[in-house]
């Protein structure tokens, strides 16, 4: 009958074990876990006593057992605070758990000590081992604590009934019995049925009331069951960053959507792809500003056909562990679907269409000629660098030229044409530099230029706040980048973050190279042109320094056409 009781009792526990893990949720809390663990091997070593045939099988089984006694209750009490939402310090948890490490150390000490069992006889009694024991002083204590631990989870318990509003009570009324029915069955022993431990049987029943338990958890987790719906669906993507921009990981469905991602290595620095920049554009303009956190990000499945475009809404958050800020999670909900019903509504009157289209570029070619004349305006302020911009431009627009020739960048046409057109915004945030320091007829004091550096940064915002509503993301976001990024020097000493290598956006470095060049062979009132042997000198010298090691070869190809332009000047 033992043999049958415990082995019945051990078959539940493994059962119940198994349903668990079917159940199993990476959001689940890991106490329940260990809780599942260690019933099985508890309920192994009852198994293990009822068919003991000598007093030291017996009490290595018991050793066995007691694991159980020994460490369920304190994972238990976890579980409880866990779901009550009640806090409590890693130093008091370390202490409980090692209450429970003394108490099994002392178990393991029966036959070689009197501290748990102060003496012990065996026998078979109508066919089932019986161990008979004097219990130590550690046996005391192990009820002491037994006692204790179930006081403070019911305090617990009890509290959070009363003032957590936000605990579940279905849950609560529940959190107690599996404590409640191992300490029952613990006390009660062999009284019920005689030499027959009820102790097992608890911890199975334990497991099933822990069963409803986690049906129930699961159900109001409702910010993880939202998330969890959303990815089953494929309706949402998920990528995530830490702050250097290295790659952590993405769901699968953000993967369809940003196909570079599957190619991207954990701990990759971000790159330099078509759809990596947008994902840079998307977490430098978070970086600037966290309320700039929502952006549109089209996926083109066919050039021919745009109705088969996917419309993505992009959000971009800080990446959180626990109330610690780790990095950032960038977020794709499909709205195609209301896109293309909006698209719908405008088919039925395509005239309005066709004359907002053609509104729109007139306002598009308004837009272009107001940064221009802006750009323009900006530099009519500073009398030291007058047509600064139009010689940037054309500079920029010979190296793009050997950039193409070469092939080595990998750089699309589009791209290029965008960083050429973005040229002469380099400089706008000189709008915001006092007079007396933008026209100052000779070299700054360290103070002055402090305040002169400060105009990359203002450029990429005044750029930002003008171009916030445009539709060409690409443009605006390599415009942002020559504006904010073209003072940086390639071994980190530029400004105005101090970028270093392949951090600084490849349309900076190439801003850069043109930039200093005109600044060379150009007049100042600071100084006056040098000659082009001089200037080429000091540009070469500033290649893997100043300037990107990659951009040398393109300047040499260069070099004789920025000449032949300048001298036309």
């Amino acid at each position: 009958m033992a043999l049958i009781y415990y082995g019945s009792l051990l078959a539940a526990s493994l059962i119940l074990s198994g349903i668990y893990i079917y159940m199993w949720h990476k959001h689940f809390d890991v106490n329940f876990t260990i809780v599942f663990t260690m019933v099985p091997i508890s309920c192994l070593g009852y198994f293990l006593y009822g068919i003991s045939g000598a007093i030291g099988e017996a009490v290595n089984a018991m050793k066995i057992c007691y694991l159980g006694g020994s460490f369920l209750q304190i994972f238990i009490l976890f579980s409880i605070f866990n779901l009550c939402a009640i806090e409590i310090s890693r130093l008091l948890r370390i202490l409980m758990f090692s209450i429970c490490v003394i108490m099994y150390s002392s178990v393991l000490t029966i036959g070689y000590s009197d501290v748990f069992y102060s003496s012990m006889s065996y026998k078979i009694v109508e066919g089932i081992p019986v161990l008979y024991r004097e219990y130590g002083y550690m046996h005391t204590l192990f009820f002491v604590f037994s006692v204790l631990f179930f006081l403070i989870g019911l305090i617990a318990v009890i509290y959070a009934r009363f003032v957590k509003s936000q605990v579940p009570r279905t849950v609560v009324m529940l959190l107690i019995l599996p404590d409640l029915i191992c300490l029952v069955t613990f006390f009660l022993g062999r009284r019920i049925i005689q030499n027959i431990d009820l102790i097992p049987l608890g911890y199975v029943i334990a497991q099933l009331v822990y069963i409803l338990i986690i049906y129930r958890v699961n159900l109001y987790d409702v910010a993880n069951t939202v998330i969890d719906s959303m990815v089953k669906e494929n309706a949402m993507g998920f990528v995530t960053f830490d702050f250097h921009y290295c790659y952590i990981g993405s769901n699968d469905s953000a993967k369809q959507i940003i196909p570079e991602l599957a190619e991207l290595a954990i701990d990759e620095v971000l790159g330099y792809g078509q759809s990596e920049r947008k994902l840079r554009h998307y977490l430098d303009s978070f970086k600037r500003n966290p309320s700039n956190n929502q952006y549109v990000y089209i996926l083109h499945n066919d050039e021919e056909d745009k109705e088969d475009d996917r419309i993505y809404n992009v959000n971009v958050a800080y990446l959180y562990e626990g109330n610690r800020k780790r990095g950032y999670i960038v977020s794709f909900t499909d709205d195609t679907e209301k896109q293309k019903y909006i698209r719908l509504l405008d088919n039925y009157n395509e005239k309005l269409k066709e004359e907002v289209e053609e509104k729109t570029r007139h306002i598009v070619d308004m837009h272009d000629n107001l940064i221009m004349s802006l750009a323009v305006m900006v530099e009519s302020r500073d009398n030291s660098t007058g047509g600064h911009i139009k010689r940037t431009s054309q500079g920029v627009k010979i190296l793009i030229d050997e950039i193409l020739n070469e092939g080595q960048m990998s750089l699309s046409e589009e791209f290029c044409r965008d960083v050429i057109k973005a040229a002469p915004m380099h400089d706008l945030g000189k709008i915001a530099v006092d007079d007396a320091v933008l026209r100052k007829p000779g070299k700054f004091t360290p103070e002055e230029y402090e305040i002169m550096k400060k105009h990359a940064a203002e450029g990429a915002r005044v750029i930002h706040d003008v171009l916030y509503n445009t539709d060409d993301e690409s443009f605006k976001s390599i415009a942002e980048n020559v504006a904010h990024y073209h003072h940086e020097r390639w071994d980190g000493s530029g400004y105005p973050e101090g970028l270093v290598g392949e951090a600084i956006p490849i349309e900076a470095r190439i801003m850069a190279v043109a930039d200093v060049y005109d600044a060379l062979v150009s007049k100042r009132v600071y100084k006056e042109a040098f000659d082009f042997e001089k200037a080429d000198k000091i540009i070469m010298e500033g290649m893997g320094s100043q300037f990107d090691p990659a951009m040398k070869s393109i300047y040499e190809k260069a070099r004789p056409r920025l000449e032949e332009y300048y001298k036309t000047l």
